[in-house]
Order: C-alpha cells, then structure tokens, then sequence
C-alpha cells in the first residue's frame, strides 16, 4: 500500500442513534464524505443497530465505503461493560444481528441491556472484535485489578476470533486513557495481539464540543456545572488524517492496522425486495387455494345476507355474475404478486377479532375498494356499490407494496397484539420510532442542565407556537417570535440555551414504540432483524430497530392495527343498549334514513365522527344531505385545497348551479359528485375511459399527479393524449382535458378511505338521533380524562334539553351513567380521580348503602382508593356537598381524613379492638371539621373549574345579568342574532390556543363561556400581544365586538375583537354619567347614605309620579362603581339605572 493511499479511518463513529451519546445525523456525515472525500468510515452505536440501514444507503450513496458495527454490553462474571463488534460478511451481519437483539430480548440484570460472553464465541463466525476504550468491558475488568479475568478473556478472544480482535489505542486525552493504552500495550505484548489506532467519533466538528457536552448531561440526568460526572474532552470530532498520523506515529503497527481495517469488509446491508409473509394452512393446499377457498365462502355469505337485500331473483343471478367475475380479477393479481399470505393473515386477526367482540372498523385506506378484502371480512364496505377501485390498493406497476390500515377499539386493542403474539410467537414485532428533541423540548433539555430556572425555561418555551400539523423549527419559531429574540438580547444565560439548542434540535432524545405499526415475518425475526425491548414498559411485543423507511428497506412488511375511540364509543353505546334489553346490529342499519339525514342537515353534529368541526357544520347545513354520498363527498372535501370546491357541489346539489362535465364523455363518471373531481378513484376511471390506460397505468398517472413530478407528468400526457385519439378524442380536446383535471387530482382523495370514515360518522349519526343519552354518555365515558370535550357535551346536553346531575359521592358513578333525559356526570371526569380507585369506592356504596356522612365515608373506604388529590378533586367539584356543603372547611380537613381513614383502616386489618365501634348514626363522630372561613361564590367556581375544567353550579358571570341588562351588555348569542353591528358582549375564558400565521404573526382562538353558552373568537396580533398576560382560563372580560360586512365561502359573518377588557376593570370604571329612576314613594335617606362619596360621575334622578316625571341631578359627581350598582340596584324604590 502506497503512502498517498494510507489514509486513516474513522470507524467508531457515533451517530445519533447513539441515543444522548452521538451528535451526528447520518445525512450531515454523508455530506462531511462527500465534501472530504471519505474512502471509508465506520458505523458504531452503542447498544443497537438502529442506524445500520440508513448509514449504509447514505454512506454508499457519495462512493463511501460503510463499514457496520455496534457496541454490545456483555457480562463476564458480574462485570457488564461494552464490546465494539464489526460485520464482516453476511453471515457476520447476522450473527451482529442476533447478538443485538438477544442483549435486549433475554432477562438482563440491572439497567443496561447485555449478553453473556459465551453469547458472543458461540455467534463469532465473520465478526471483527475490538477491545473499546474507557468504559469498556476490559477497562472495567482492568479498573479493578481482575487481571486472572483479563487473561481469561483474552485468551478466549484469541482462540474464537483469532487475527480478527485489536486492542484499541484512542488518544482523545480523557481521563484514565494513556494507564490504559499502556496496559493494553503491554498485554498486546503479551499475547501476541495486534493494536489498532481508533477514535471514537461523537460529532462532526470541534464547534459542537459544547452542545455535545449538553447532550450527555440530558442523557445522564446531570447538570454542566456538576464535578462528578460523565465528561469527555472536546477531541471526539473527526480530525485529518494527516493530523492523525502524526498523533500516532510513534505506533506504526497501531497505523498500519488502521489504513488496513476497511480492506477487511466485503459487505453492507442492503434493500430487499418485500418479504411476505406466510400463513399456516392445511399441508395439501397452496395459500393461493386457501384465499380462493375461504373468498368464494365470504362473498356467498355476503351475497346472501347484504347484497341480495330486496333484489329480485332475476337481478340477483346478473349480480352474482358481475361480483364472481371482480373476485377472480382480483384473486389472479394478489396470487400474481404473492400476496395472497398477507390477504390471509390480516383475515385471520380480524375475524379473531370480530370472534372476541373486539370492535373492528369498517376499512381505512385503499384497502377498502378489495372485494377480496370484504369477502375475508377485512372490510365492511361493499366495493362495487360504491365505486372503489381494487387496483387503487394493489397492482403489477406498484413500486412499493400496499399494507391494510385496520381501526380497532382503543380499549381492546392490545388483545389483538396479545393474539398475534401467542399465533407468531417470536416472528411479530412492533416497529420503533425516536423521540426528537424538537425544539421545545431542546429547550427544556437544554435549559435545566445549564441551570436555568424552570419557571423561566417554561416561559421561552411557551413562546414556541404549537402546531402539531405545522411545527416550526427553533429557528423559525426565533425569526417570528419577537419575544424570544428580547430575552435572548436581555441575559446572557438564555443566549447560551438557544445557541446550544440550535445546534442540538432534531437529534433522537428518546427509543420510542410505533403506535399501530407490527411487522410479521418468520419465527426467527430476532435474527434477521434487530430488535429492541424496554424492559420497563408494558408492551407485550418487541420492535425491530429499524424504523418503518428502514424496516421497508429490508422486506419487512407492515401491518397496521390502529386504535379508534370512536369504535370504542359506538362498542360501549350497544352495551349500555344491551343492558337495556335493545338488541342493534350496527353494520346493518339502512343507510338511507331520511332521519338521519334532516338532523345532520341542523349541522348539529356534537360527537359525530369526522363532522364536530364549526367548518363541516357550516357545510352541512348548506348541503342539506340526502344520500351516503354526499356524506363521502363532504369527508373528502373538507381538506385543504379541495374545500373551495365545497360551495359548488352544495349548489350543484341544490340546483342553484348547472354542472360542468368537462367533456360529454366524463359526465358518467362526474355526475354523482355534480362535475367535481373528488376522488383519485375518478382520475383513474377517466384515464381508462378517455385514454384506454390499464388499471395499473391510470394508478400511476394517478400518483403522478399528486405528486407534482414534472417529467412524468410531460411523460404521462403524452401517453394520455396518444389514448385518446385512438379512442377518437382529438388532440387539442384531449390535452384540454388533460390540464382541466390535472388541479383536481393534485387534490384528490382516497374515496375507499372517504367511504370506509363516512360509514363511520353515519353510524354515530345514527346512535345520537335514536339513543342520544346513551351514546352522549358512551361518549362523555370515553373522553373523560379530556375536559375540552367534556364541556363541549355538557353545553350539548344543555342544548338537547337533557339533565346533567352534577358530581355526587351518592348518586354518580365511576363512567357518565344515562337514564331517560338525563345524564349522571362521572366522577372519574374529575381532575386527579383515577377510574380504577372511584370505581371501588362506587362498589362499596352499592354494597353497603349510601354514605350517611363524612364520618361514614371515612370508615368505609380503603385507603388505597383516596388519596390527596383525589379526595381536593371530589370536594371542589362539589361531589361532597350531599354531606357537607362548606367545601372550604372540607378541603382544610383532606390530611386529617387521609390520616384517620389510614389508621382505621389499619386497626381494621390488625383485628384490634376497635376505639370507634361502627355506628348506625352519627352520635359515634369520630371527629370534627377543621372548620375555616366559607369560600365565596366565586370562590366556589374558581375551585369548580380547577377541578371539573368548567362551570357547573353557577356561572360567574350570573351575579353580573342585571348590571349587563342596564349597561346593555349582549350574550353573544343575542349579538349575532340581533341587527345591531357593534356591541359589548361578556364571556369566560374556556381554553386559548396560540398559533402562528403563514406570515408569522401570532394570533388565538379562544373559547368563551357566557350565561347562554360557548363561542370561539380569533383574537389577531396587535390585540393578542398587548392582553397576553391576562388572557388566562376562567378570567372573565368584557368584549367589544364588531359584525364583518364580509363573508367567507361558508357565509358566516366574521365576528372581529375590537377591544378586550377584563371585567372586573371595567365594572369598576367610573361612569360618566348614570340615571337612577325611582318610585314615588322613594326612601331619600337611605338614597343619600349610598351615594355618600365623592367622584366622578354625574349623577341624575328621576321620579315618576302619577303624570308627571321629575328630574333631579346632584351637584356634585359621586362615586358610583360595581359596588354602588349592586347596593341600589335591589331597593325597592329603585326602578331602572341607565348609564
């Protein structure tokens, strides 16, 4: 090897899936490659493989030679430390692989996951071994002075991996390094082992030292200013070889190993085409003769209990004819591409499901337009009814394969992972995904180990607009945020958080689990992928640790298996009916019930799946449904992009407009959607129709479209209008078409999926118009633990005229319970109330009675069913006020209730004699309230709303009404309902949630509470920064609001905030003037003693007489605030106040 040719290589590098370890994203190293011409580097993460498949795509991508190896814990004796381990071949990669995931799948001791040594010999076959640096298994061995050990080790490495072990030489200057590379020299000596120059890499640059310093305090709980903790030099960045070979030139050997190292590795992972997965079946049959078995079963059983429903017998054998002839077609392309496993298995943990009332959804996704699919029972939609394309889902001309997208019940769903487990045993797997530190959370990081108040980190971070559909960057949050930018300029402290931030935001912080996505594949899947296990979770499966992009890369195939609430609501709403003794199957519900159809046109859908939002609404009433397809449609319009065309499906439908067709040709396939191309499903039909394109092509011109790819669309319009005009469509009319559909399919929606959504929001509709407390209270049960939903219900409820009983220790349950127009609140939706401890409580009330007291709730309860918070949650909600009704003296007495319930409970347990013998009454009190000052009214609803997230017993406003009758203050509702364009209108502040314009500007949507319901305002910029720090929940303000001449495309007025005031400033204003009208029999005395104050407001009286009105004003201004308003306003002889 020529000199020139000698470069060094760095391959212990430590990328960021070295979780708060390696600052490097593999892409940024690519480029680093690339930029210095890299002929080779090194993959090694400590404890996983998890970038072993990007590293190697990304790497070799800039002509850079991927060399893939990992740091694994094993455990000699009782000494656990890490072993650096390289993959030489494929075999090597596997036997990687397997060592990987045996370290998290066996039962480790202690923290870190970790092998057996004799793991590593008997899986040795193609590996390359290091001895690592500090922190290693040798140095930990070495530290304490096990030398017989050392030996032992050594030896064996000699013996199992011969040439292939080096003793590493790292010279990064860290502490305990040079005693090292001596002893390592020495034994090197000794056992005739080869020594190797390494450096274990962390970033990219010396610049990122600081941040990267950061970033193991976060890792390791620990501050920057702490002595004793984990700290390295700022030399683990990648140097010049040149510089390089001089720090080692001392160690020729160490060298020469070094530039040789890559010459060592002929292998890299690499994309796989899928790997199906197979499905047990009976030994004389195919998997393609089990899917056409059990598919020509399932479309019989649906032919005769759905589709055939009020058919003729001579229309039925026509149907039947066109249903065989689509299953055929479809079998012939899933056996074509070897799917006809994954159709199976999918079938089978469906139909488990359907076995084990685990609620199902009825298809999501492309999956839906398979009659395939609806004939195994995957899918409850019929495709042919509604126009779903198969090949919309699978096709020849898929680059990448489809998977089925499965809705299951939230509450049952881990029984289908628990049956996949027991059916797959050790082949099924979760798919890991990485927790990032995004930039609030860099923030937060970040901000507690530099030492920075948390009160003040809260408050940068708040700064950060938060919007999960549309993050932006720390970066981009700085640019916009004008706050941020002064606190950086004002300390020092915070200049250094957002410097250190920046450099550290989007690296992985944390090993996460994918929600619904598991990957099925042969039973030994530990050793063809890695896999991962936190011990410290409850999952039941593992997950690889390749993310989805990576775990595609290598042929595994996904399957999703998603939780839906709403399953779980339309589940518990048949129970509650079942209890009841009303027997409803809700797949068989007609779909054509006008019923449903005029209440969905009110647009009062509260709790109806897809269609809650104010916009669906607004849409609905417009529409004025009649037919399950315009509901489809709406589900797939009301997106942005296609919502514009909202207005004109609604009036095409009301026949306020004429469609347009485009073309004569198109108008069969436009017409059920009134000339609108809403679907992707029609982009295709077009192209087979106009331009004989195969369901295969018109998929892809389909993707095309979408996807805004220029020179496949040139590509596929030429194909389109070359179709065309064989089909006698001239040129010029084709390509006009062409660019006319060309802007709808850019926004085009899956009608399978648009379909499958629409049966469910149907559904919902169904349940609320026919079983509205039921499902109101399924619902409620549902949402508990969210307080904005559950408001949003109790104003429905107010609405809908049904009673809600408020919280009560005696009446309520664990879950909303409904009878006949009422609803009893739960008192699990308490803040702080766990369901599991208020049901056992719920249970000893029904076994043994009411609560007669507080006493008598004190020696029934076990004490692990209350505790603090708990017990302050149920007093402010006012669960309590059936036994004592000063929630004030209460609250004061929650520790002394804790602690005699505690010791009672525990003389109970001992069998001791008991000092308080049970008492049928009260007389045997076992003590007295810590009796404190009663809490006012609104002191009573500022507790309520701390606790239940609303108003329930009152409203704070309510002791305002007549001061707002006089000073001609609106409800909101009278406002938009009124002629009047400007107004002032008082509201309580629900919830606010901050956000950022396209432009950056910030701007709230707020929700207010008022005596006759909820509204939502958008409050923008200039008035949002000036009131910021008063808008909080459950503050109160006076608003000055002004009606819009301009309508938006749903014609609703837009309501602007002129002002915002808090209520309390502006009650107490002085008025300018104010006219007080009185009897005549008036007590001027008792007048004078409360008009006694000097001030600023003139004061003018008048008194009716039988024909005569009397005016009288005062010469001097008085005081007259909130406070005078309210002594007068009651008197006898007061008639009216005006201001």
């Amino acid at each position: 090897m020529d000199n020139a040719s000698k470069i060094f290589t760095n391959f212990k590098v430590h990328t960021q899936y070295s979780i708060c370890e390696g600052a490097i994203k593999i892409k940024d190293l690519a480029e680093y490659c690339k930029k210095n011409k890299v002929p080779a580097i090194g993959l090694s993460d400590s404890y996983n493989l998890c970038g072993a498949i990007e590293f190697s795509d990304e790497i070799s991508k800039v002509g850079t030679q991927p060399i893939i190896g990992s740091q694994i814990n094993f455990k000699f004796a009782d000494i656990i430390g890490k072993v650096p381990i390289f993959a030489q071949t494929n075999t090597g990669f596997k036997n990687l692989t397997k060592l990987s995931s045996k370290s998290y799948l066996d039962d480790y001791p202690g923290s870190e996951p970790n092998c057996k040594i004799d793991d590593l010999y008997d899986n040795s076959k193609d590996l390359i071994v290091l001895s690592g640096g500090i922190n290693s298994l040798l140095s930990n061995l070495i530290i304490k002075n096990r030398v017989k050990d050392v030996d032992e080790i050594l030896q064996n490495f000699k013996r199992y991996f011969k040439d292939k072990f080096y003793f590493e030489i790292q010279r990064h200057n860290d502490i305990g390094e040079k005693n090292l590379e001596n002893t390592f020299l020495h034994l090197s000596e000794k056992f005739k082992i080869p020594i190797i120059a390494s450096r274990e890499i962390y970033y990219i640059s010396k610049d990122m030292y600081e941040a990267h310093d950061a970033l193991i305090c976060i890792g390791e709980k620990t501050y920057v200013d702490e002595k004793k903790r984990k700290k390295f030099t700022d030399e683990h960045y990648l140097k010049i070889s040149d510089e390089l070979k001089r720090e080692y030139s001392d160690l020729p050997e160490a060298l020469e190993n070094n530039y040789f190292f890559p010459y060592r590795f002929n292998y890299k992972p690499k994309k796989s085409k899928p790997i199906l997965p197979s499905i047990k079946i009976k030994s004389d049959l195919t998997e393609a003769d089990e899917l056409l078995i059990q598919s020509q079963k399932g479309l019989k059983n649906r032919l005769e209990n759905f589709i055939f429903k009020n058919k003729q017998p001579r229309e039925k054998s026509q149907i039947e004819i066109i249903y065989k002839k689509r299953l055929m077609h479809e079998i012939k392309i899933i056996n074509s591409m070897k799917y006809s496993g994954y159709f199976l298995i999918v079938s089978d943990y469906i139909k488990w499901a359907k076995k084990n009332n685990i609620p199902v959804g009825p298809g999501r996704g492309s999956g839906a337009g398979s009659l395939v699919a609806y004939s195994l029972d995957i899918t409850d939609l019929d495709p042919i009814e509604f126009g779903l394309i198969f090949e919309r889902f699978l096709n020849p001309d898929r680059i990448s394969m489809p998977d089925f997208d499965i809705d299951f019940c939230e509450e049952k769903r881990d029984l289908v992972f628990k049956y996949l487990k027991s059916k797959y045993k050790g082949g099924v797997a979760h798919i890991i995904t990485f927790g990032k530190l995004k930039a609030r959370m860099a923030l937060r990081d970040i901000g507690r180990v530099i030492g920075l108040p948390y009160g003040h980190v809260d408050k940068i971070c708040k700064m950060i607009p938060f919007d999960p559909s549309r993050p932006l960057t720390l970066s981009e949050s700085i640019a916009r945020e004008p706050r941020i930018r002064e606190e950086e300029k004002n300390n020092k402290k915070v200049k250094k958080l957002i410097e250190l931030s920046l450099k550290l935001e989007g690296l992985n912080r944390n090993l996460a689990t994918h929600a619904a996505g598991v990957v099925i594949a042969g039973e030994k899947l530990s050793e063809e992928v890695p896999l991962y296990k936190d011990k410290s979770s409850d999952l039941l499966l593992p997950s690889t640790q390749f993310d989805m992009h990576s775990s595609e890369n290598v042929g595994l195939v996904k399957f999703d298996i998603l939780g839906l609430n709403t399953l779980t609501v339309i589940n518990k709403t048949i129970q509650i009916l079942k209890i009841k003794k009303i027997e409803l199957n809700i797949s068989k519900i007609s779909l054509n019930d006008s019923e449903i159809y005029k209440m969905l046109s009110t647009g009062e859908t509260t709790g109806l799946f897809q269609l809650e939002s104010s916009g669906v609404r607004s849409a609905l009433r417009q529409m004025k449904p009649t037919q399950f397809e315009d509901i489809i449609a709406l589900v797939a319009l009301y997106r942005p992009g296609p919502m514009s065309n909202i207005p004109i499906y609604n009036d095409c439908k009301n026949g306020l407009r004429k469609p347009d067709y485009i073309h004569k040709v198109l108008e069969q396939i436009l017409k059920p959607t009134y000339g609108i191309i809403i679907y992707q499903e029609q982009v295709m039909q077009i192209a087979q129709v106009l331009a004989g394109f195969t369901p295969g092509e018109a998929d892809i011109l389909r993707k095309a479209m979408g996807k805004k790819k220029r020179k496949e669309l040139e590509k596929q319009e030429e194909k389109f209008i070359q179709g065309a005009v064989k089909n006698s469509i001239s040129k010029d009319i084709a390509s006009f078409i062409f660019q006319k559909i060309k802007p709808f399919a850019e926004y085009g929606f899956n009608k399978s999926h648009a379909a499958a959504y629409a049966l469910i929001a149907y559904q919902t509709a169904y349940l609320k118009h026919y079983h509205k407390e039921d499902f109101i209270a399924a619902t409620m049960s549902t949402e508990a633990s969210n307080t904005d939903k559950l408001r949003e219900f109790v104003e429905e409820l107010k609405r809908l005229n049904i009673e809600i009983i408020r919280p009560n220790i005696n009446e309520c349950f664990a879950d909303f319970k409904p009878e006949k127009n009422k609803i009893y609140y739960a008192l699990s939706g308490i803040k702080s109330v766990g369901y599991t401890a208020i049901s056992n409580v719920i249970k000893e009330r029904e076994i043994n009675g009411k609560f007669r007291s507080i006493n008598d709730f004190i020696k029934r309860v076990n004490p692990k069913d209350i505790n603090k918070l708990q017990l302050e949650g149920l007093i402010k909600g006012g669960a309590f006020d059936s036994l004592e009704k000063d929630r004030s003296t209460l609250l004061n007495s929650v520790p002394k209730i804790i602690q005699l319930n505690k010791n009672l409970w525990e003389e109970k347990e001992s069998n001791q004699s008991n000092l308080f013998p049970n008492s049928t009454s009260d007389e045997g009190q076992i003590f007295k309230l810590n009796k404190t000052k009663s809490w006012t009214n609104n002191e009573i609803l500022m507790n309520e709303f701390q606790s239940i997230g609303f108003y329930m017993s009152d409203h704070p406003l309510k002791s305002y009404i007549k001061y707002f009758k006089d000073s001609n203050i609106l409800s909101f509702k009278e406002f938009i309902n009124g002629d009047t364009n400007n107004s002032l209108v008082a509201g309580t502040i629900m919830s606010i949630q901050e956000k950022k314009s396209s432009k950056g500007n910030p701007f709230a949507i707020i929700k207010f509470s008022d005596l006759k319901g909820e509204f939502e305002l958008f409050l923008f910029s200039e008035l949002l920064t000036k009131n910021r720090n008063i808008l909080k929940a459950a503050s109160s303000f006076i608003l000055s609001l002004q009606k819009d001449n301009l309508y938006d495309n749903s014609n609703r007025q837009r309501i602007n905030v002129k002002n915002i005031l808090e209520i309390e400033s502006y009650i107490n204003k002085a008025h300018e003037n104010v006219t007080i009208e009185l009897n005549a029999k008036s007590n001027f005395d008792d007048l004078k003693t409360l008009l006694n104050e000097d001030g600023k407001t003139k004061v003018t009286i008048k008194i009716a007489e039988t024909s005569k009105i009397y005016t009288f004003m005062l010469k001097k201004p008085r005081k007259f605030d909130f406070k005078t308003f309210n002594s007068i306003k009651d008197k006898e002889f007061v008639k009216k106040i005006s201001f």
